[in-house]
C-alpha cells in the first residue's frame, strides 16, 4: 500500500504483552509474516469444518453408527466450537492470545489423532468435540492478534481481506481435500493431515507470534464464561433441532429455553461487573452492534439456501457430487477476489456504502436464481454464483473490519469471539428458518399430487418430507405412478426453492437497510497508531493506547473525517 505506517505498526514484535507493556526482545518479525502464520491456522480450522462431509458414507460403513450418532459425528464440531468462542476469546484477552492459540494447536493435533483412529462412534464424537474446543481457541485468537499487529486501519483492512479470503478457500476446498484423500486412503486420513501442520505451528507460532493481554483489569469471570458457553450450546442445539423439523419436541424447546435464560443471566451479570468479559456498552455502539447484526442477517439468509442449492444441483439436475462442487466453484473464486479487493473497496466506498451494496448485490444474485427450473441453465447459475460470492464476501468483509476497528484493542479477543458467534448463530437460524420455508412450500404440492394419484396417505406424507425421500417412495412404486410422483416432487421442490429465494432476498434487503447505521467513512488509523506515534514505542505508548478511550468518527474538518488520506 502507498501509505506509511507509524512506529508501532512496523513490527509485529511491538505489540504489548501482559503486564506493563513490555516488548518481546529479539524478534524482528514483519507483521505480514505474522499474517501468514495466522492464515495457515485459520485454513486448517476452516477445512476441518467441511472435510468430513464427503467421508460420512465411509464412516457409516466402517463404524456402523446409528442415525443419532451419525448426526452427532457431523454436528459436534461446529456445535462445541460455536459454544466456546466467547469463553476462549475473552480468556485470550486475559492471559494472552498467543498462549491460547498455541494450546489450541496442541489440542487440535491430539484430537485429530484420536479421531483418525477412532474405533467406535462414541470415540469419534468425543474427538470431534475436542476438535471443536481447539477450533474455538484458534479462531478468535487469529482475529485478535491480527487486530493487535495491524493498528493502522488501511493495512488492517487488507489483512482482514486476506484472512476472510483464506476462510473462503478453506470452506471450499474441504470437501475436495476429503474426496482426494478418500480416493487413496481410509476415512481417518481426513484428520491425519492436521497433525504435522499443527505440530509445526507450535514452534513457529511461539517464535513469531506476538503476545498481548490485559490481565491487570480484574479477575477473569469463570462463572460468567461458563454461563455463556452453556447458554450458547443450548440455543444452538435447539436451533439445530428446529432446523431438523423437531420444532415442537422437548429436544428443541427445552435446550432453547434453557440457553436463552442462561444468556440473559450472563448479560445481566456482565452489566453489573466492574471488569466484564464483554463490554456490552461496545455492542450498543452503532458500528459494532450493526456489524454483528449484519453478520447474522448475511449468514442467516444464505447458509440454509446453500444446502438447498446443493440438493437442487444433485437431485433436480442430477449432477454428481464432484460436478456439484465444480458448479459451486465460481462462488468461492468470486468470494476470494472480493476478499482481496476488500481493502480498496472499503477505502473508496466507506463501511456504510460497501456493506449496503454488498447486501444489494447478494440480493440481486438470489433473485437471478429464481430463473432456474427443472432443466439445467449453466450460464445463469454461474453468473448468479459469481455475484453471490462477490456480494457475500464484500458484506462480511465490511462487517468484520468495522467490528474489529470499533472494538478497543484490549478487548479484541472478545470482539472477535462475538463476531464468530454471530456467524454460527446466523448459520443455525438460517438452516432452521429457510428449511422451514422450503418444507412449507414443498410439502403441500407433494401431498396433493399423491392424493390425485390415489396413493395412501402415509405414502404422500413420507414423500413430502424431502425430495430424496420422494425419490425413494417413487422407486418403490415404479411404473407410471412412481414417475408421476417423481415429477410432481421435482416440480414442488423447484417451487419451494423459488419461495425460499424470495424470502432470502427480503432478508438481504433488510440487511442493506440496517447497514445504513454504519459509519460513512473509515479512519485511516486507530488510536493505537496515533498514540504510538505520539509517545513512541520505547516509552510504552502502545500501553497508554490500550487504556485510552476508543476513537469515534470525527465530525470536524480534519482530513480523517472525510475518509482515507494518503501519506
Amino acid at each position: 500500500m502507498s501509505g506509511t505506517t507509524t512506529a508501532i505498526s512496523r513490527k509485529a514484535a511491538d505489540v504489548p504483552v501482559s503486564g506493563a507493556g513490555a516488548r518481546r526482545p529479539g524478534r524482528d518479525v514483519s507483521r505480514w509474516t505474522v499474517l501468514v502464520v495466522l492464515c495457515a491456522s485459520l485454513l486448517l480450522v476452516a477445512v476441518d469444518a467441511t472435510v468430513l462431509h464427503v467421508a460420512v458414507p465411509a464412516v457409516s460403513e466402517d463404524l456402523r453408527p446409528g442415525s443419532i450418532e451419525l448426526l452427532w459425528i457431523v454436528d459436534t464440531y461446529p456445535l462445541v466450537c460455536a459454544s466456546l468462542l466467547i469463553l476462549f476469546g475473552t480468556l485470550g484477552d486475559k492471559i494472552g492470545t498467543r498462549r491460547v492459540l498455541l494450546f489450541g494447536y496442541a489440542l487440535f493435533a491430539a484430537a485429530s489423532a484420536v479421531a483418525a483412529y477412532a474405533a467406535t462412534p462414541a470415540v469419534l464424537i468425543g474427538a470431534r468435540g475436542l476438535l471443536g474446543v481447539g477450533g474455538a481457541m484458534i479462531m478468535p485468537a487469529t482475529l485478535s492478534i491480527l487486530r493487535q499487529v495491524f493498528p493502522d486501519r488501511r493495512e488492517r483492512a487488507l489483512a482482514v481481506g486476506i484472512w476472510s479470503a483464506v476462510a473462503a478457500v478453506g470452506a471450499a476446498v474441504g470437501p475436495l481435500v476429503g474426496g482426494a484423500l478418500l480416493e487413496h486412503f481410509w476415512w481417518g486420513s481426513v484428520f491425519l493431515i492436521n497433525i504435522p501442520l499443527m505440530a509445526a505451528g507450535l514452534p513457529v507460532g511461539r517464535w513469531l507470534l506476538p503476545e498481548s493481554a490485559t490481565g491487570s483489569d480484574g479477575p477473569w469471570d469463570v462463572l460468567g464464561a461458563g454461563m455463556a458457553a452453556l447458554g450458547l450450546f443450548g440455543v444452538i442445539l435447539g436451533v439445530k433441532q428446529a432446523g431438523g423439523g423437531e420444532v415442537l419436541t422437548p429436544l428443541c424447546w427445552l435446550p432453547l429455553l434453557t440457553g436463552a435464560v442462561l444468556i440473559a443471566l450472563f448479560v445481566r451479570r456482565q452489566q453489573r461487573r466492574p471488569h466484564p468479559l464483554i463490554d456490552f456498552g461496545t455492542l450498543t455502539r452503532a458500528a459494532f452492534g450493526t456489524s454483528v447484526g449484519c453478520i447474522v442477517l448475511t449468514v442467516l439468509a444464505l447458509v440454509g439456501l446453500a444446502l438447498i442449492a446443493a440438493q437442487y444441483l444433485q437431485l433436480v439436475l442430477g449432477l454428481s457430487p464432484l460436478e456439484t462442487g465444480l458448479r459451486l466453484l465460481p462462488l468461492s473464486v468470486a468470494a476470494i477476489a472480493a476478499g482481496l479487493l476488500g481493502s480498496r473497496l472499503l477505502a473508496l466506498l466507506g463501511p456504510r456504502l460497501m456493506v449496503a451494496l454488498g447486501f444489494v448485490v447478494t440480493a440481486l444474485a438470489v433473485l437471478c436464481l429464481t430463473g432456474v427450473g427443472e432443466h439445467d441453465r449453466p450460464g445463469l447459475l454461474i453468473g448468479a454464483f459469481v455475484l453471490l460470492g462477490f456480494g457475500l464476501e464484500t458484506t462480511l468483509f465490511g462487517c468484520y473490519e468495522s467490528m474489529l476497528s470499533e472494538a478497543p484493542p484490549g478487548q479484541s479477543g472478545g470482539a472477535a469471539a462475538v463476531g464468530e458467534t454471530a456467524y454460527q448463530l446466523g448459520a443455525g437460524i438460517g438452516i432452521a428458518l429457510l428449511g422451514s420455508v422450503m418444507n412449507a412450500a414443498y410439502g403441500p404440492g407433494v401431498r396433493s399430487a399423491a392424493h390425485r394419484l390415489g396413493l395412501p396417505g402415509t405414502t404422500g406424507a413420507d414423500a413430502s418430507h424431502s425430495l430424496g425421500e420422494a425419490y425413494e417412495v417413487a422407486g418403490h412404486l415404479g411404473g407410471g405412478p412412481g414417475e408421476a410422483l417423481r415429477s410432481a416432487a421435482r416440480s414442488s421442490f423447484v417451487t419451494g426453492l423459488h419461495v425460499t429465494l424470495l424470502v432470502s432476498a427480503c432478508l438481504l434487503l433488510l440487511g442493506a437497510l440496517a447497514a445504513l447505521r454504519l459509519p460513512r467513512r473509515m479512519e485511516s488509523t486507530g488510536s493505537a497508531a496515533r498514540c504510538g506515534a505520539s509517545h513512541g514505542a520505547a516509552h510504552g505508548g502502545a500501553e497508554k493506547c490500550e487504556r485510552a478511550p476508543h476513537d469515534r468518527p470525527r465530525r470536524s474538518g480534519h482530513p480523517l473525517s472525510r475518509g482515507v488520506t494518503g501519506s
